[in-house]
């Protein structure tokens, strides 16, 4: 996960890690978008109804279960290529045209959309363990106090590929149909493929529900912040769709900032600095700090002071660095991590996550959750340099797949004789950007959308124990979006007591349901 600078934070993204490798080792068996088959290449979807009460608050829904099928551009617009599922449930009684709809994905890139659905903002939500490993079956499935769904109706996507969504290759010719998938995994498996898939889906999806003047929204969590960037260009720009607003949740837009495997990319010394706050706020979780603060927000306005200032220098001078100055900045490091200063030293003042992940707790032969750093478990080789896997995905992603492969079957009536995928069975993801190859980096398809759009508004959420998409970074990139200084006003901002998925602690889900559902209120242009 960590080989290479972008394609280790790429993979690393994928939620649940541990499950990706078997699941993928599952689907070799059992390929069914390998074989002709007409169901995929007709939309197909299943209604049902329901109610969830919100913080005292009734609300009846309808709920659509369903599949769209996109197709081929140009000469092959009568070609099917992706049948693709959501989830979507829609207020009775409410105007259409004046009603929000909010589209929501997770990332990976190839990730289904479960974790949004059962964590958030849909209106059931799987119960967790706040902070440990959740016990095995049975999960407890209960009203979401915080769903989404007294702002707007709520679309849950996953992506091509991922949970029911499938590729198409419709030729009854097995060697052509094997060339066809090929060609077609090519396609879809890539920065832009994806975007136009996206895009594709929502335009569809428009019209189908007639919800083409409805208030639009945008809400993608990890490579989904990624995928939000490039399909508000596209939608924007391409398919004349203004969106009233973009809401990210762990943002991660430019690839070389990312604290995975950054070793490789040497003389980028910006992630060491992005994610120092981070590592702090971990060792102040873990009681590992030599000299703990009051309180967790104003020592972490403190870190980022020292980090972009003190150590951002001291790293910027490389080998220049005089050894007395290291010295100083490793034990002011110390201070501020709980490493060891001597280890500090030996890794020339520069630890990646995987490091600080695998040496933080290592005196309890523990190591420290990825997603979320306030999580730690067993590691698998004490004496490995960093962590092998993430103790926080191993926790809880097994109630999560539970809890939606029967909720989606017995609640909204979809799915029977499919096999639900947490990760598409993607072997390469294509990189190029707007025919550009190197490190990938979406801030100018966002900071395109808000100069094409100067009345949208962006919001972004982070949470200050990920070490995933470390949430200074998530600052640091808004504020180098290159747009006019004007535009920054159209950018908000909150963060989080909890990790990558942030509302996987309760208190912060309901923060976060509260900040969002008052951020649509301000920017849905309904006159009330």
């Amino acid at each position: 996960m960590r080989k290479l600078p972008l394609a280790a934070a790429l993979a690393a993204l994928l939620l649940a890690g541990s499950a990706f490798a078997a699941d993928k080792d599952k689907d070799k068996a059992d390929k069914p978008e390998a074989k002709p088959d007409a169901a995929l290449v007709q939309p197909q979807s299943s209604e049902s109804e329901g109610s969830v009460s919100v913080e005292g608050r009734r609300i009846d829904y309808k709920a659509v279960a369903g599949t769209l099928v996109l197709h081929g551009k140009g000469d092959k617009e009568d070609e099917p290529t992706v049948s693709m599922f959501y989830a979507a449930y829609f207020k009775k009684g409410a105007d259409p045209a004046k009603r929000p709809v909010t589209f929501i994905y997770n990332g990976g890139p190839g990730s289904a959309t479960v974790w949004l659905h059962m964590g958030a903002f849909g209106p059931r939500r799987v119960v967790t363990s706040d902070d440990s490993h959740t016990p095995a079956a049975p999960y407890g499935l209960v009203n979401n106090d915080y769903s989404l769904l007294d702002a707007s109706d709520l679309v849950f996507i996953d992506a091509p590929g991922a949970g029911f969504s499938r590729l198409i290759a419709a030729d009854e010719d097995k060697s052509k149909r094997d060339e066809q998938m090929k060609d077609r995994k090519k396609e879809i498996y890539s920065v832009d493929g994806d975007g136009h898939a996206f895009a594709q889906f929502v335009t569809q999806f428009l019209s189908r529900y007639g919800r083409w003047n409805s208030p639009k929204y945008l809400f993608g969590e990890s490579y989904g912040t990624t995928r939000s960037a490039v399909l508000a260009n596209d939608l924007e720009n391409e398919d004349s769709v203004d969106l009233n607003g973009v809401i990210l949740l762990s943002q991660i837009l430019s690839f070389d900032n990312s604290i995975d495997g950054p070793e490789h990319n040497p003389g980028m010394d910006l992630p060491y600095v992005l994610a120092l706050p981070t590592f702090a706020a971990t060792a102040y979780y873990h009681h590992k700090l030599p000299q703990p603060p009051a309180a967790l927000e104003p020592f972490l306005r403190e870190v980022e002071q020292f980090a972009q200032g003190e150590y951002a220098s001291a790293l910027i001078a490389g080998a220049a660095l005089d050894p007395a100055r290291k010295q100083a900045v490793a034990e002011k490091l110390h201070q501020y991590t709980g490493l060891p200063v001597a280890y500090l030293l030996k890794a020339d003042l520069r630890v990646s996550g995987g490091m600080f992940e695998h040496e933080l707790q290592a005196d309890g032969d523990l190591t420290t959750g990825r997603l979320d750093s306030r999580f730690a478990g067993p590691s698998l080789d004490p004496l490995s340099k960093e962590s092998e896997y993430d103790p926080q995905s191993s926790a809880i992603s097994s109630a999560y797949v539970a809890a939606f492969n029967d909720y989606v079957r017995r609640q909204l009536k979809f799915g029977e004789g499919r096999q639900y995928r947490l990760f598409a069975d993607i072997d390469d993801w294509g990189l190029k950007h707007h025919g550009r190859d190197g490190a990938l980096n979406v801030m100018g398809d966002l900071a395109m959308a808000m100069k094409t759009n100067p009345d949208l508004k962006v919001f972004l959420n982070g949470g200050y124990y990920d070490l995933a998409t470390p949430y200074f970074a998530a600052d640091y990139e808004m504020r180098h979006l290159p747009i006019p200084a004007a535009l920054q006003k159209n950018i908000s901002y909150a963060w989080y007591p909890s990790g990558h998925m942030v509302y996987a602690h309760e208190a912060s889900l309901k923060a976060l349901h509260d900040n969002v559902a008052r951020f649509i209120e301000q920017t849905d242009n309904v006159k009330r």
